[in-house]
């Protein structure tokens, strides 16, 4: 069986790598093989990515940065059926168990990039998303590894030139740290409104969130926090 595909080293003067390891342990044989047969199928194509040529009878398109295992990603396409639901994953194993939740569910409604959510970005015209969901990212909690985190000014920029106004961006985390951070930029980059008024809403699960399998395993340092932000 050949090699699943491994994300493209950064590009030298590109934004530095946002993830740790790529691969933990040898893919399943049933996930492996779903790499060959399935993973063609609903892949991202390369070059410009028009959401509606993807699936022409979508009512509003969706995109998980980083979904982990895509268990979130999954049940909420299974749940919204009407949406174009895309995910990039640069993690091998997660990539491979997405697509085991993609074939048991029969979903049609998900197209899944394997490799740096920040390069789709740049490949999706202006206001081609509805909703962005930031899902637990590696908090990268050292200091001098800061700058390897997801929310940077640049990937905000990013998200909101893609971004419908209106469109939602949900960010959740459970390190105190990184609520801060992300807390902090995305109110100073001017580019998102913040329309909670009350600690229960960053506190208390979103009506819709669907609790990913990292998110049990409570590693961080604090209860989780989410926070939709809106684009202004």
């Amino acid at each position: 069986m050949a090699e699943p595909q491994k994300p493209p080293a950064q590009v030298k003067g590109g934004p530095l790598r946002s993830y740790g390891r790529v691969q933990s342990r040898t893919v399943k044989p049933r996930q492996a093989a779903l790499m060959q047969t399935l993973a063609p199928t609903i892949a991202v194509p390369d070059g410009p990515v028009d959401p509606a040529a993807l699936m022409p009878q979508a009512s509003e398109t969706w995109l998980e940065i980083g979904f982990g295992g895509g268990e979130h990603m999954a049940q909420q396409a299974d749940l919204n059926r009407q949406a174009l639901i895309i995910g990039a994953e640069p993690f091998v194993n997660g990539f491979a168990s997405a697509l085991r939740h993609v074939d048991e569910r029969g979903l049609t409604n998900v197209r899944l990039l394997h490799g740096d959510a920040r390069e789709l970005l740049e490949r999706l015209p202006d206001n081609a998303l509805t909703r962005v969901f930031i899902l637990f990212p590696d908090p990268w909690p050292k200091a001098r590894h800061n700058k390897r985190r997801i929310i940077q000014p640049e990937l905000l920029a990013d998200i909101h030139r893609v971004l419908q106004p209106g469109g939602r961006l949900r960010f959740a985390t459970d390190v105190a740290g990184y609520a801060d951070w992300t807390l902090e930029r995305v109110l100073a980059s001017g580019l998102y409104d913040w329309p909670a008024r009350n600690a229960d809403d960053w506190r208390v699960p979103p009506e819709d969130h669907i609790t990913t399998r990292y998110e049990t395993k409570k590693l961080g340092d604090c209860a989780p926090v989410f926070f939709d932000f809106a684009s202004a």
